[in-house]
């Protein structure tokens, strides 16, 4: 028997199915939101992340409720729906979901400013690693101004999404989840 030694306290189990499906669903729908057409010039190439928000902020407080088939099939579907390379949303929010998940312990009972500064970092990092997947594709070096300004407008708007899926897991799942 292998000794588990942790400091991240375990998760407590969900019972309700609504509550179950609440991290896929709520990704699902920031999936949809990104690739909504909105009729102001440049929107489409400036959209936040909404995913990659959604998909943080569950990794950190319910990633067991989010698997990563389901990850790899809202990225999927996100590519499909948007016109973008297939493969490229599903890689790095399944990448993104990986690398919370291995520091997640680091973000467990800690302020929102720390929080915050970790999505930045993975926000940029994630922004960078689209861009270069996408420049690789296409063999071509796309100007870089635009991920930028979709990166900087993401950070910004993740203190409004982390609010929303907060009070929307504790209404659903309650105050211990």
């Amino acid at each position: 028997m292998a000794l588990k030694v942790s400091s991240i306290p375990s998760l407590p189990p969900v019972n309700s199915g609504v509550a179950r499906m609440l991290p896929l669903a709520t990704t699902l729908l920031a999936a949809f939101i990104a690739i909504l057409p909105v009729q102001a010039p440049g929107y489409a190439a400036l959209t936040p992340a909404f995913t990659l928000m959604a998909v943080y902020h569950w990794t950190i407080y319910r990633p067991d409720l989010l698997p990563p088939v389901g990850l790899f099939a809202v990225g999927l579907g996100q590519d499909l729906l948007a016109g973008t390379p297939v493969g490229v949303s599903a890689l790095v929010l399944l990448v993104a979901r990986a690398v919370v998940l291995r520091h997640r312990r680091y973000f467990i009972n800690r302020t929102f400013a720390f929080v915050w500064t970790g999505f930045a970092l993975l926000g940029a990092a994630a922004a960078l690693g689209t861009w270069s997947l996408h420049c690789l594709m296409q063999l071509n070096l796309f100007d870089l101004r635009t991920p930028v300004f979709r990166t900087v407008l993401t950070i910004a708007i993740f203190p409004l999404a982390s609010l929303a899926l907060g009070r929307t897991q504790r209404a659903l799942m309650g105050a211990s989840a």
